[in-house]
């Protein structure tokens, strides 16, 4: 009860709820597109734009650290689509080859920076110590996802599954991909502050993974997942504090159990359901 009276830990828990709906919300589209590979190697592009962002700049702050790994993450993954436009090489291995580069970049830049000891909130994140103006890029980062993906729900839907017949009545296929991969970089970008780099896709698919277990409905990955990524994050802050282990991790790892848990004992598709059959 003393720490839910520090405002720091009530901003810490605003933003962990704010930031795991919204990535729970997002990772249905993540989920449907099968694209967990891909938020992965999005998400270890993160850290090579940083690096380059301090570089450049002398200096780590929450902007240029934002702006760093928005531009990587934008640059890697929208290239991977570009790329793999002429249906010579598929976007998975352009994606591969991209990613690898730019790691390859952070890699040659870290041992020049003077502040790599700060960089270990941005590789596994610090939701306590979250300012004001984190807060505001992770809602603002958010807020564009949601906005955007509630209102395009239908043709970017329409899009996944039936790309032909979403060109056919009209919906700009070719936007949509790129707009798809924009907000993925968003979601990830906003996560930053509360898992980090390497942890932000765990995030970002176990929600929808979870909830993939327990229901047919299409709708629910979406609402369940933001659910699920909102309780799940908010719970995980509250009991790191408990057990001694960083909110980052704990969050990752607790969103880990419930998937864990939905394999097990989901009535239709958990483990246990199977032998029953």
């Amino acid at each position: 009860m003393e720490l839910l009276s520090n405002p720091f830990y009530q901003r810490a828990l605003a933003a962990a709820a704010f930031i795991g709906f919204a990535n729970g919300f997002f990772s249905g589209f993540v989920v449907l597109r099968r694209s967990a590979l891909s938020v992965s190697a999005l998400s270890h592009t993160m850290l090579p734009g940083i690096a380059v962002a301090i570089l450049a700049t002398g200096a780590l702050t929450q902007w240029n650290a934002f702006a760093g790994a928005l531009f990587a993450a934008l640059i890697v993954g929208l290239g991977s689509v570009a790329v793999s436009r002429g249906h010579r090489v598929e976007q998975g291995t352009a994606l591969a080859v991209l990613y690898t580069a730019a790691f390859a970049v952070g890699v040659a830049v870290l041992p020049l920076l003077k502040t790599r000891q700060q960089l270990e909130d941005w590789l596994f994140g610090n939701i306590v110590a979250v300012g004001n103006g984190d807060l505001l890029i992770s809602y603002a980062t958010g807020a564009v996802v949601l906005i955007s993906t509630s209102l395009l729900m239908r043709p970017i839907l329409l899009t996944l599954f039936e790309p032909n017949v979403a060109a056919a009545q009209g919906v700009p296929v070719r936007f949509i991909q790129y707009l798809l991969f924009g907000l993925l970089v968003l979601s990830l970008v906003s996560s930053l502050q509360a898992v980090g780099c390497v942890l932000s896709v765990g995030l970002l698919v176990a929600p929808a993974a979870t909830v993939s277990l327990l229901t047919d409905k299409t709708s629910a990955l979406f609402w369940g997942g933001g659910l699920i990524g909102a309780l799940g994050s908010a719970l995980a802050v509250v009991l790191s504090s408990t057990i001694g282990i960083a909110p980052g991790p704990a969050i990752v790892i607790l969103l880990g159990i419930l998937f864990v848990a939905a394999y097990l004992f989901s009535p239709r598709y958990g483990l246990l359901a199977g032998r029953r059959r």
